[in-house]
């Protein structure tokens, strides 16, 4: 097991913290502008990814139905744990929703795809991006409409949900499966272009990020919001993705995509809507930083 432990850590998630960390040490020594590449991936590399991934999908809806319902109850049910252990704690609403902002939405996106095909092979990349999506519009919705109960307000920026372009392209890209057919090679190469450029751009804009953060905050609710998203998490997974009639890859994709440390978006929305940004920010650095080992654990139970 320890060789396993070991093959795991250096070949499958030390790569993907090289290009995190490479991110984080040399964009402000080579003047990289966060914004450019990130607004770059947003609009251009993650619709691309999606589209050249789900418009040659051949998983029948049946069993995307159960994967789509599997992962949202594991996100749905650590974003309420998240908020239950914060009120234990005795913290009040803002606190709570700080929690389950940071419990509801893990980093399925750049670190859950790029380890999903590190693990796993490109054949459970078809897998990894429907868990993907759904995670990203669960989780988004969820934290918009938390961060905005706050402070009675915002709820009109939900609507913005819609209009991501991740979620626009989605139409479009099923069009293709839902009919049988298959894209023109034009665009299957002009999307398989930026689906290849996806995985790496995001891992370097997600330690420019992390190179934001000014202030941390590393005390006992940091920890444990980080305990609920890295270990609950996957232990649900484990638990209830099998039990809705998954396996195979299928059903490792999804374990290994509830297992993913908080999402940079999520303190991104914490600072827009004045959510406790610094404890926020805290914990997307510390569990991306503590997801070294728990995704280690995870990948080698898998």
């Amino acid at each position: 097991m320890l060789p396993q432990l070991f093959s795991i850590f250096f070949n499958v998630v030390c790569p993907v913290f090289a290009l995190v960390l490479l991110g984080y040490m040399l964009g402000p020594k080579l003047d990289i502008q966060y914004r450019s590449l990130s607004r770059a991936a947003y609009y251009i590399l993650i619709p691309g990814f999606i589209f050249n991934v789900l418009s040659q999908v051949r998983i029948d809806f049946a069993t995307a139905g159960r994967m789509i319902i599997g992962i949202g109850v594991v996100y749905l049910a650590t974003g309420l744990l998240g908020l239950l252990v914060a009120r234990m704690m005795g913290y009040g609403k803002e606190m709570a929703v700080a929690f389950l902002m940071t419990c509801v939405f893990g980093n399925v996106g750049n670190f859950g795809l790029a380890l999903t095909r590190f693990r796993l092979g490109d054949a459970a990349m078809e897998s990894a991006t429907i868990y993907m999506v759904t995670v990203n519009t669960i989780s988004f919705a969820c934290c918009i409409l938390a961060a905005s109960w706050v402070h009675r307000g915002g709820f009109g920026a939900l609507k913005n949900l819609t209009k991501t372009p991740g979620v626009v392209i989605l139409p479009l890209a099923l069009f293709f499966p839902l009919t049988g057919t298959i894209p023109p090679v034009m665009v299957q190469r002009i999307t398989g272009l930026l689906a290849d450029a996806m995985i790496p751009m995001m891992l370097l804009i997600l330690g420019l990020q992390l190179r934001e953060a000014k202030r941390l905050e590393w005390g006992r609710p940091a920890w444990a919001a980080c305990g609920v998203r890295l270990v609950i998490g996957p232990a649900l997974g484990f638990l209830l993705i099998p039990w809705i009639g998954l396996s195979g890859l299928q059903a490792s994709a999804g374990i290994l995509q509830s297992a993913m440390p908080a999402a940079v978006l999520t303190a991104i929305i914490a600072m827009e809507h004045d959510v406790a940004p610094t404890f926020v920010t805290s914990v997307v650095f510390a569990g991306t930083l503590l997801s070294l080992a728990s995704l280690t654990v995870v990948m080698l139970l898998l």
